[in-house]
């Protein structure tokens, strides 16, 4: 036992140091809160800028993967129209971002319903941004609107006319795409609901397919494909190269949902690519299930397609859904898009490429699993249930006065139906993407 003198001196050197660990602990807290304050470090602003741009480049490259996934999924004698839309999505779509799109999707303060922060990067200063530049934002943001239009491409594929299709993807990329992205990207009225889209299964993919879905129908289904005898199928070219381009779109889905996280934080990062591929993976599993078990056989379309929906469906909540949970998310989501495909060709909606079902109900899907499945108990359904309806409305009614309008227009919606069964190659661009080959029933 120790005496009272040596209990005193003990207990002094224990306050004494007590102290000290509480005022380097105040002193920590005073630097993290100076430094919160000034911005990050000048490491840590370095590697937000390389995350997101590295990040935004794997998102461009994800339009090599939906070229080739809609060209593989379509006919031969369409493939150079197919590749001709997604390439002039990315340059148009990219500088009429710049000029009016960019700043009707981050306004900064406005009505927070819809507002304009001016033409390319507005007022802001480049010097004066936040975590990272405004060159990086503008960058990672542009990709994404281009993704987005790239959906309308699969489901009016083979019928459309390449410069109506243009129109409607520059309607899309400049206005519509920008206003209900500010909603919850921009600080509008759904993010102040509380509605959580994290990469964009609403934002990016719901309303690209509500877009799509509303063109496929007042565009009409390719000829032959719904006869009296009932739904023939028109099988697509080449399963190579649409697996190939699955594949680059799954490496972009890192791209995708990894910089979405806009700061390099390691945890954070690497949960939301562990989530993605687990998603995308049971994803493909589900599709294949689902498609042994209504279609008699494992359908390649539909395992690729299924491994997209997972994608989809994980990208509204990755950072906030757990791995375990993620699995569920994409599992249902690839069982969700055998099942959409064939409800809408017995509707007779006819989308190409499966693209309604992947981007549009599997984003629903996706939005709406934040609400059973996040770890944050802030995410509620009925929350994600109202986001999901009023951007639904939105670009349903948005779109369709846009497919309307061309539709009545001097320039149509739709090409003849000697073009459309010889093939958009020749007529619409003059060239064949298999000059080789010669097709001698026209369905080539």
């Amino acid at each position: 036992m120790k005496s009272n003198g040596m209990m005193g001196l003990t207990g002094r050197l224990f306050r004494s140091r007590a102290l000290l660990g509480a005022a380097a602990l105040l002193l920590m807290a005073g630097a993290a809160w100076a430094q919160e304050e000034a911005g990050p470090s000048a490491e840590q602003f370095s590697l937000n800028n390389l995350l997101l741009l590295l990040s935004g480049a794997l998102v461009f490259w994800m339009h090599a993967g939906f070229a080739c996934v809609e060209s593989g999924l379509t006919q031969a004698k369409n493939t150079v129209n197919i590749l001709s839309k997604n390439v002039i999505i990315v340059c148009l779509g990219g500088v009429s971002y710049f000029i009016i799109g960019f700043g009707l999707m981050y306004p900064g303060e406005f009505n927070h319903w819809i507002g304009f922060g001016g033409s390319g990067f507005g007022p802001v200063s480049p010097e004066d941004y936040g975590d990272y530049t405004i060159f990086t934002d503008f960058f990672f943001q542009a990709v994404f609107a281009a993704t987005a239009a790239t959906i309308i491409s699969g489901a009016v594929a083979e019928r459309i006319k390449f410069a109506s299709f243009i129109v409607v993807a520059l309607l899309f990329v400049t206005f519509i795409y920008p206003i209900a992205g500010s909603w919850v990207w921009g600080g509008g009225w759904l993010t102040d609901l509380g509605f959580k889209d994290f990469a964009g299964s609403t934002v990016v993919h719901s309303i690209g397919g509500w877009a799509a879905l509303t063109g496929a129908v007042i565009l009409g289904p390719r000829r032959g494909k719904y006869t009296a005898d009932g739904i023939r199928p028109i099988v697509g070219h080449s399963m190579p190269l649409a697996t190939i381009g699955v594949f680059i779109l799954f490496l972009g889905w890192f791209g995708f949902n990894g910089g979405s996280v806009l700061a390099m934080d390691s945890g954070a990062v690497s949960m939301v690519y562990v989530t993605t591929f687990l998603a995308g993976c049971a994803g493909g599993i589900g599709a294949m299930l689902a498609s042994w078990i209504v279609l008699r056989k494992p359908d390649i379309t539909m395992i690729l397609n299924g491994i997209l929906a997972g994608l989809v469906g994980i990208t509204a909540g990755a950072d906030t859904i757990a791995p375990w949970p993620s699995l569920a998310v994409g599992a249902i989501a690839g069982v969700i898009v055998v099942f959409s495909v064939v409800t809408l060709d017995r509707i007779k909606v006819d989308d190409p490429v499966g693209a309604i079902s992947v981007h549009l109900v599997c984003g629903v899907w996706g939005t709406l699993a934040v609400g059973i499945f996040s770890f944050n108990p802030d995410h509620g359904f009925l929350t994600q249930l109202i986001g999901i309806v009023a951007i639904g409305v939105f670009v349903l009614v948005t779109s369709t006065l846009a497919w309307l309008a061309l539709k009545h227009s001097p320039l149509g919606l739709r090409v003849s139906e000697e073009e459309e069964v010889n093939g958009l190659d020749t007529y619409e661009h003059g060239l064949e993407a298999y000059p080789e080959f010669k097709s001698t029933t026209g369905i080539l």
